[in-house]
């Protein structure tokens, strides 16, 4: 029930922590998805809350759903203005060099008959930069954090990919597949005007630890 995964609430905003292998949207398959789920978050209002914003099936963590229309304009423009502090965490296939950097790489969208539909570098694409951080180096993987600046589809993954050149781990589409997708959104912070921020943290799934790694002390006090 995701009504126990509320990480915040009030009268206009709720952010739950997304499992991962739950869709935003309704797959074309007729799985579950966030929708099915919406009725049970209304907490006693008559309208159902709104996603503000994606995150992919197999990535788990912060999600910002809105309670009323007027809220989910502001939060989007939000979004749209990059006001919005969103910080990852994700363990990649292998071991940058650096410790950290800044990838400022466009994207597009590229569909072949065989591979299907990806996003790629793209010069003439989207403008898409994301900061990232080494916090655990364990063998031939690293974990990083990771606080892109703009939030194109599939930008975190195909930055880390292209970019790096060290796909996540378990990542179906730009790496290897075969095990548990290691993304998950950790925080979020989205400013309002006349109320505090909505601040949010998502627990580290236990499917991080199974893998060796957990939220570094250097950053969880962050």
């Amino acid at each position: 029930m995701l009504a126990d995964n509320i990480l915040f609430i009030d009268a206009e905003a709720m952010v739950i922590d997304k499992p991962s292998g739950l869709p935003v949207d309704p797959p074309r398959d007729g799985s579950i998805s966030l929708e099915n789920h919406l009725q049970s978050l209304t907490f006693g209002f008559k309208r159902w809350p709104m996603a503000v914003h994606r995150l992919d099936r197999d990535t788990s963590g912060c999600l910002l759903l809105a309670r009323t229309p007027k809220a989910h304009t502001r939060f989007q423009h939000a979004f749209e203005a990059g006001t919005v502090e969103k910080t990852y965490l994700a363990v990649i296939e292998g071991a940058p060099e650096e410790d950290q950097g800044l990838i400022d790489m466009p994207l597009g969208k590229r569909s072949t008959r065989e591979e299907g539909w990806r996003m790629t570098r793209d010069p003439a694409g989207k403008p898409a930069r994301t900061h990232w951080q080494v916090v655990d180096r364990q063998g031939a993987r690293t974990m990083l954090l990771l606080r892109p600046e703009t939030g194109r589809t599939h930008q975190i993954r195909v930055h880390a990919a292209e970019g790096l050149g060290f796909p996540i781990v378990g990542d179906p589409v730009y790496g290897k597949g075969g095990e548990p997708m290691l993304l998950h959104a950790w925080k979020l912070v989205v400013p309002r005007v006349s109320k505090p921020p909505i601040t949010a943290e998502a627990p580290l799934p236990e499917r991080f630890a199974r893998a060796g790694f957990g939220v570094p002390a250097t950053i969880d006090a962050a």
